[in-house]
């Protein structure tokens, strides 16, 4: 009985996948869910709930991949098996600071990589890049870049967009373009993307502390052949066709089932 129940919902699932999203923008989202019980101000339990549900509706409207922190990579990977998806599973290393040590980074990388993860979004130390710490952001972007390409991983190099200026962004997209290129090759350097933002980032000034339209622009001029995410205050289908204008081919957001929907998302994360 329990593997008749089983096998109808994953019926039911593959229906959902093949109508729900007719639009094609399922596949450059990635749904993301990263904020702490503290963050949120709710229970472990309620936060396990929350990254269960942001599992569970990324694989229903066939989206590209589910953004969770490295402890939930275990459960999307038990549950994608569960509902035989293609649903891909991402994570964050070093988040969302990035000024934690190379081996600290790769320490992370690694246990995620032991429990299947799919994707590794490192925050790069952009601290170290404006205080002229060159030497830093080359050897981490070296060693992690070789570490996921080796194992077969998607590796994303967040740079946290908003607390540069745009010659810094373009500065920085550049080097994590070159390192990668010499540590890899152009061919896997495809499967390396820049991503701007941690979605944590606020601005002194309050300005936007996510993507913007420029930033993924500039990025884009700079990265090939590495791709470009846009992340952080994308809540509707206007901001995630305005990126992938600009250059964007994937997106992170918290709102990826709103903007499937056609919605626009009242949240400022």
């Amino acid at each position: 009985m329990k593997k008749m129940i089983t096998e109808d919902i994953k019926r039911i699932n593959e229906l959902i996948r093949l109508t729900e999203d007719d639009t094609g923008l399922g596949k450059y989202i990635d749904s993301t869910y990263l904020k702490t019980s503290d963050q949120a101000g709710i229970s472990d339990d309620e936060t396990t709930r929350m990254v269960t549900k942001t599992i569970q509706d990324a694989m229903d409207h066939n989206m590209k991949l589910v953004m969770i922190r490295p402890e939930f990579v275990g459960l999307a990977d038990q549950m994608i098996k569960e509902y035989d998806s293609d649903l891909l599973v991402g994570t964050v290393i070093g988040f969302p600071g990035g000024d934690v040590s190379i081996s600290e980074k790769m320490g992370e990388a690694m246990e995620a990589i032991n429990n299947n993860v799919d994707e590794l979004d490192f925050v790069v130390d952009y601290n170290a890049f404006k205080n002229g710490d060159l030497g830093k952001v080359r050897d981490e972007v070296s060693e992690g870049t070789a570490m996921g390409i080796e194992e077969g991983k998607v590796v994303k190099w967040i740079i946290e967009s908003a607390a540069l200026t745009s010659d810094q962004v373009a500065d920085l997209t550049s080097l994590i373009r070159d390192v990668v290129i010499e540590t890899v090759g152009e061919q896997k350097a495809s499967d390396v993307f820049v991503k701007t933002s941690t979605g944590f980032y606020k601005p002194e000034d309050g300005g936007p502390g996510g993507a913007t339209v420029d930033d993924v622009s500039i990025m884009s001029l700079n990265a090939g052949p590495l791709k470009v995410k846009a992340s952080g205050g994308i809540y509707s289908r206007e901001d995630l066709e305005k990126m992938v204008d600009a250059g964007a081919s994937r997106i992170g957001t918290s709102a990826g089932l709103e903007i499937i929907k056609g919605e626009k998302a009242n949240t400022d994360y």
